[in-house]
């Protein structure tokens, strides 16, 4: 049984000599990771969108690709094609970028939906296929996609379908005044991504996706997670609540959470915490009430104060 919590505390050490001040995002991050789920990191430029991307990448010692997305780039330019090779007189498959185990895909919503599509199979399958091929990734596969929401010009958002791919959406917000001035300390003669080298393996990885999912979770918790995506089901304000992969996603984002903090049972803390990260991004606010500027955090927000949550002797905690 590998050490999750560990594992967790020596990336998150690693990312933050780059990540200055979010703790909480790299935390989450990480929740992600162990839950073998993927990323959406949704904030304005300059804020190290890429950077966390990288960092993680470069601390768990995987292979790392970046796309940086334009309206011009072309599904095989991310899958890879097959190129005919006169030599041998037979179509070669070449791979594309897609073939690694982090993929950062920087503004994925500045790309045509039938790019952003060849992205489904990788992120549902772990499978990329080619002319009548499939081809296995390697895990750990994980999509780290970044997208700017206040520039729209020559954007395509996401559908509905592929953002509820992603386990998580986060912002990282801009950093604290001493944080950023530590930011700036440090970049005064180089890069700190530069220096920063794998701390654990990607079997290391693997393992803690493997042990998270062993995390017990009581009857009154799953019905807790039932609770609040049912609650967004049934919400005025909601045109389209969570489906059951939302369902999926709370459950094992609570059991890495759990995982990470040293725990071997989910408690309703973990299930509240991890919510406004999984839940929102999966809800369509009805036309009427974004008017009234409610959103679907705020939503959130609130069906986590109306929920019932389980008492400590219900939970079996």
């Amino acid at each position: 049984m590998p050490d999750v919590t560990a594992t967790a505390k020596r990336i998150i050490a690693n990312i933050e000599e780059v990540v200055i001040g979010k703790r909480q995002e790299i935390v989450l991050a990480m929740v992600a990771l162990f839950s073998e789920g993927h990323i959406l990191l949704e904030d304005v430029p300059g804020v190290a969108k890429t950077m966390l991307a990288r960092a993680l990448a470069a601390s768990i010692g995987c292979s790392f690709h970046r796309v940086q997305c334009t309206p011009d780039l072309l599904p095989t330019d991310i899958t890879g094609a097959s190129i005919f090779n006169p030599k041998t007189t037979e179509f070669e498959f070449r791979a594309g970028p897609l073939f690694t185990q982090i993929l950062l895909a920087d503004e994925i919503n500045r790309t045509t939906p039938r790019t952003q599509a060849a992205l489904l199979e990788a992120m549902a399958e772990r499978s990329v296929s080619v002319d009548g091929r499939t081809y296995r990734l390697e895990p750990p596969f994980v999509v780290i996609a970044t997208q700017n929401p206040v520039d729209h010009e020559g954007t395509f958002p996401l559908p509905e379908a592929q953002l509820d791919r992603f386990l998580m959406r986060l912002s990282l917000g801009y950093p604290g005044y001493k944080e950023e001035g530590r930011m700036l300390d440090l970049l005064k003669t180089s890069h700190p991504i530069d220096a920063v080298g794998p701390v654990v393996s990607a079997e290391d990885v693997i393992a803690c996706q493997r042990a998270v999912r062993d995390v017990h979770v009581e009857t009154r918790v799953r019905d807790y997670v039932l609770d609040i995506v049912h609650a967004t089901r049934t919400h005025d304000d909601i045109a389209l609540g969570g489906s059951p992969r939302a369902s999926i996603a709370l459950y094992r984002a609570a059991q890495a959470l759990a995982g990470i903090r040293g725990h071997d049972f989910v408690m309703p803390d973990d299930v509240k915490r991890v919510a406004p990260a999984v839940l929102p991004h999966r809800l369509i606010v009805r036309p009427e009430s974004r008017l009234r500027k409610i959103t679907a955090a705020k939503v959130v927000e609130q069906i986590l104060t109306e929920v019932s949550v389980p008492t400590r002797g219900e939970a079996g905690s």
